[in-house]
């Protein structure tokens, strides 16, 4: 059997508030493979924004194993972590996280400079990603002069410039309209079946849960 894309055996993530322990996973176990796409859903508070840090390599579990490919977290460094975190996974936010006075272009090679990819290089892969999207004609321009569907478009063109394994989409149509949140989760859609990379996608919306070929439901720090 292929390594997965992201797993998590029997995860679980404690805070410390205020004296207090809060246990936000439960003991959570998720595999998802290589051309999956999934939906996490359940209720504020359930632990979905949780899981999705700890599959990002943004935080590290408390307990429990989990292996980003066939890498096993607990084993790496911060500096190993922050690497593999950027060759391997893309991030989509749902306030779309651009720099405001820097060119879509820019925004998308940004990744790409943590790599040490040359500015050539970079520029020629920047290009390609907002191409991929349907940006072709908005290179030069900055987020205040684009659209909402248009920024998250450049959003995933920049978490697709460094051909990650996996994107993870924090509702990524909540800042947008109906049609504009169509046309990102058709964008996704396609990343799946194109390219075959692991996209899952958090979200309170069941039309866009609908969507996936998989939903996940969660509920007190738990999978039900």
């Amino acid at each position: 059997m292929s390594s997965p894309a992201v797993e998590a055996v029997d995860v679980r993530r404690s805070y410390h508030l205020d004296g207090v322990s809060v246990e936000a996973l439960r003991g959570v176990s998720l595999r998802i493979d290589p051309g999956e796409y999934v939906a996490v859903v359940g209720p504020s508070g359930s632990g979905k924004s949780t899981l999705m840090h700890l599959l990002g390599c943004l935080d590290r579990p408390t307990s429990g194993m989990l292996r980003v490919g066939d890498r096993d977290v607990a084993t790496l460094g911060d500096g190993e972590l922050a690497g593999l975190r950027n060759r391997t996974i893309g991030f989509v936010f749902q306030s779309f996280q651009l720099l405001g006075r820097t060119t879509a272009l820019d925004n998308v090679a940004l990744p790409l400079v943590y790599r040490g990819v040359r500015r050539a290089e970079r520029r020629e892969r920047a290009e390609a990603a907002l191409t991929a999207v349907g940006l072709a004609h908005r290179l030069g321009h900055r987020p205040g002069q684009l659209s909402g569907g248009e920024q998250q478009r450049v959003a995933i063109a920049r978490a697709l410039v460094g051909e990650p394994g996996l994107l993870l989409a924090d509702e990524p149509t909540g800042n947008l309209d109906t049609g504009s949140g169509a046309e990102i989760m058709a964008l996704l859609d396609g990343l799946v079946r194109d390219r075959g990379v692991a996209v899952v996608v958090v979200t309170h919306d069941p039309e866009v849960a609908a969507l996936a070929r998989r939903r996940v439901r969660m509920r007190d720090g738990l999978i039900e």
